[in-house]
């Protein structure tokens, strides 16, 4: 009796697996009207497939939030975290001598980041500099 049971839930097992294997093979058609609708316009096509990529700014490193550093591909939070610290940078390139990014990872973003430089005018601006007191004339 106990050799039984174990069959019929066994069989039962494997036959919803397999069903739910079948189901999320393929999805259903989720347009009004069912497969009537997808006869009509045919099967949906991958956006990708119409457009091409959109080039995609590179973003600097000397500047970039959290949030823009963590879209490039590859760069994880410790990452990140490293990049932020090192600042500035005078070229990419210094993320691989300072030792803040593996060659193999640079190699994976390199074409997707700059190292833009401050202008002087900048400098000027900075509140830190504004905060120093002028030395008093007699």
């Amino acid at each position: 009796m106990r050799t039984l049971w174990i069959k019929v839930i066994t069989t039962v097992v494997a036959l919803t697996l397999s069903a739910a294997i079948g189901l999320a093979a393929e999805p259903a058609p989720k347009a009004a009207g069912g497969a009537k609708a997808l006869a009509k316009t045919g099967p949906a096509k991958p956006a990708d497939a119409k457009a091409p990529a959109a080039k995609q700014e590179p973003v600097d490193i000397n500047s970039a939030s959290d949030a823009e550093l963590k879209a490039i591909p590859g760069l994880g939070d410790a990452y990140i975290a490293k990049i932020v610290v090192n600042r500035p940078y005078a070229n990419k390139a210094q993320l691989v001598s300072r030792k803040v990014l593996p060659e193999s990872v640079y190699e994976k973003v390199k074409d997707r980041i700059i190292a833009k430089q401050t202008k002087k005018e900048d400098k000027k601006a900075d509140p830190k500099a504004a905060a120093k007191p002028e030395p008093k004339k007699k």
